[in-house]
């Protein structure tokens, strides 16, 4: 199997290189000092469920030459969704999966207005790593899973070959009939809790335990649930009936990739999260006060022109 990851940081970098390490003809698309140095020297994974030294990759800064590969694993933040389209229609084959395991909502819809919609693949991933140094990624938990599947249910013969090839790697990897409860599932436990870390600049322990952030975390997340409800998507009872459940029972001092991007410079992801629930409610007639205020309190800062 051919696959192009665009996109080769914590979470591309990570699963790329598994992919990679167990024989799949893997592609990286990444630009900067991280590209280069994965041009130079390869690619470095250091990870509880295994280390990985790929001293040779093919990594290139674009899609030029690259051809027609079976699957593109688009992996970047959900503000260059728009440009991994475009380097992923230089890819296409006649049966191409372009399968977005990005956070967000919107990360489909995007990509079908470049790629077709007849191209796109759901998705969604629970990893926690980054880039180390450039040429390195860490990976910080055991977790990283994969859950992907066509839009429409189906269980298709490109969806069957990424997932035998995913099981080669030993990635833990689900292929759903219903990926967009998963992806919305997620975003209901994922949304609230990166903007209330960013929000408050604290991990989810002492947010949980204070009465008014508690309130205002499952608020936000009861927010998420309305809209989805409203896009006709299939939510777990049991998010629907208690959405705490989902933060009481993760680490204390669990913070988000948003706080980190907020707290070391970076842009922020926050048009795309909380951002998204405002711009969807609106569309939606659904309410979203407590999302809009930690919008409004965090998009100042999207551009990642702070470091505090």
């Amino acid at each position: 199997m051919k696959i192009a990851v665009i996109g080769a940081g914590g979470v591309g970098g990570y699963f790329g290189a598994r992919l990679q390490a167990s024989g799949a003809d893997v592609v990286f698309i990444q630009r900067g000092e991280h590209g280069a140095a994965m041009r130079a020297s390869g690619l470095t994974v250091t990870s509880q469920l295994g280390d990985i030294a790929l001293p040779d990759v093919h990594c290139q800064p674009d899609a030029r030459g690259v051809g027609p590969v079976d699957v593109v694993l688009v992996t970047v933040k959900s503000n260059h969704t728009d440009q991994a389209g475009l380097l992923a229609k230089d890819m296409l084959g006649p049966d191409t999966a372009v399968i977005t395991i990005q956070n967000g909502v919107e990360n489909e819809d995007r990509l079908a207005d470049i790629v077709g919609s007849d191209h796109v693949v759901g998705g969604l991933c629970y990893i926690l790593s980054l880039i180390e140094a450039p040429g390195r990624i860490q990976h910080l938990t055991p977790l990283a899973r994969i859950i992907f599947g066509e839009l429409d249910g189906r269980r298709s013969a490109r969806c069957e070959a990424f997932l035998e090839a995913c099981e080669t790697a030993q990635i833990d990897v689900e292929l759903t009939d219903d990926v967009h409860a998963a992806i919305w599932t997620k975003f209901t436990a994922l949304c609230p809790h990166n903007g209330m870390t960013a929000l408050t600049r604290m991990p989810i322990g002492p947010i949980r335990e204070d009465p008014d952030c508690r309130s205002m975390l499952e608020q936000a997340a009861r927010e998420v649930i309305a809209l989805a409800t409203a896009r006709g998507v299939k939510m777990p009872d049991d998010v629907v009936s208690d959405p705490m459940f989902l933060y009481d029972r993760v680490p204390a001092e669990m913070t988000s990739s948003t706080l980190y991007d907020l707290t070391h410079g970076k842009p922020l992801e926050i048009d795309w999260l909380n951002g998204a629930i405002v711009r969807l409610g609106r569309k939606a007639g659904i309410p979203t006060p407590v999302n809009h205020c930690i919008y409004a309190g965090l998009k100042l800062h999207a551009a990642g022109t702070t470091t505090s």
